[in-house]
């Protein structure tokens, strides 16, 4: 099993959400999120701003579904202006799951 978290503009996550959907993989937690990336914020003027609102999407998946997933985030979560800020995506193991009301271990 492995945990795909995706950190997004937040104006992508219904696009991304209903594009995961589509695809098949329904089971999404979304948080909002703040910080910056290698650029160390963005300065609008006079205004520098060091934290930038983002959204998160965590993905619990199996391993033969990452880059289905990954596919779907890196095509509908770029805005497609070449320029920074469209977020990252991370890919780590989960060594077990459990379902909370069953107790049942797996996906």
């Amino acid at each position: 099993m492995l945990l795909v978290r995706a950190i997004i503009r937040p104006e992508k996550v219904a696009t991304v959400m209903s594009e995961l959907i589509s695809a098949g993989f329904p089971a999404v937690t979304k948080m909002d999120v703040y910080g910056r990336g290698k650029q160390k914020g963005i300065t609008v003027g006079d205004v520098h701003y060091d934290e930038i609102p983002k959204e998160m999407l965590l993905i619990v998946c199996n391993d033969e579904d990452k880059e289905d997933i990954v596919k779907v985030i890196l095509k509908y979560a770029k805005t497609g202006e070449g320029k920074f800020g469209d977020g990252r995506i991370f890919v780590s193991p989960v060594e077990e799951a459990y379902t909370i009301s069953t107790g049942k271990k797996g996906l």
